[in-house]
């Protein structure tokens, strides 16, 4: 399997999987121009997209959707029925929906995919753990806290994409308001770069060949104080020397295979 970040932050989110065959997006946060350009950067095109999966309903997560789907109207999108129906509400886009059960897995093709409830202020938001085989790809943001299940998708993968959003003293620190600070760092908000850390001690992931942070706050953190934080941990858990990555909000990532 390969991965590629195309952007990851508060300004818009989607990743490129490729494997068995298929081209996947998670999440249609960018515009449907921006994520054509971003592929094609990658060397890929839209047109070769076999799915959309939505992890929840934070338009950073749909905003190119509306235009997706108006020129790819044949694409399946994936999300349980309550991101579904919000997402739907807030686009207009009420056709073109594979409609799971979370916590029960499912196929795209030769990928397999299964999914845990995270704990954020949307509908109903999910995390995803792809496999195409012993390729095992974790996707796991915007969640305020790491659940027992999340843990355990991360333990089994190969390859992680975890949120890393904030340094908890720069978010004290910054101008923004207490109730957004108290959001963010609450149970239903964003993990820290020490709870990133920390989650991987505690899921202690064996098999793990690349970690990419993502969602990092462009006012509330850094990208060396991300990678600074995981790292102690990577070591503690006899992975000093693994992939490691802190996600842009601007630019694609660089192309990983696991």
């Amino acid at each position: 399997m390969r991965v590629r970040s195309l952007g990851s932050g508060s300004k818009g989110n989607s990743i490129a999987v490729r494997g068995g065959g298929e081209l996947l997006l998670v999440d249609c946060g960018l515009s449907c121009l921006e994520t054509k350009r971003r592929l094609a950067a990658c060397g890929a095109s839209i047109a070769e997209v076999t799915g959309v999966l939505f992890t929840h309903d934070h338009s950073d997560h749909y905003s190119g959707l509306a235009t997706f789907h108006k020129k790819h109207p044949a694409v399946p999108l994936y999300a349980n029925g309550n991101t579904a129906d919000a997402i739907a509400c807030a686009t207009g886009v009420d056709d073109g929906w594979c409609i799971f059960e979370t916590s029960e897995p499912f196929s795209i093709g030769a990928l397999s995919i299964e999914t845990f409830a995270t704990p954020h202020d949307a509908a109903d938001p999910v995390g995803y753990l792809i496999s195409e085989g012993a390729s095992r790809l974790f996707v796991g943001t915007d969640m305020g806290i790491m659940t027992v299940a999340a843990k355990e998708a991360l333990s089994r993968a190969t390859c992680a994409i975890l949120e890393a959003n904030h340094d908890p003293m720069l978010l004290q620190t910054s101008n923004r308001p207490l109730s957004l600070k108290q959001r963010i760092a609450g149970r239903c908000g964003h993990l820290s770069n020490d709870q990133a850390a920390a989650a991987l001690l505690e899921a202690h992931p064996a098999h793990l060949s690349t970690l990419l942070l993502a969602h990092l706050s462009q006012e509330c953190n850094a990208a060396y104080l991300a990678l600074e934080a995981v790292r102690p941990a990577l070591a503690e858990i006899g992975l000093p020397n693994i992939s490691l990555a802190a996600l842009a909000q601007d630019t694609p990532s660089a192309t990983y295979e696991f």
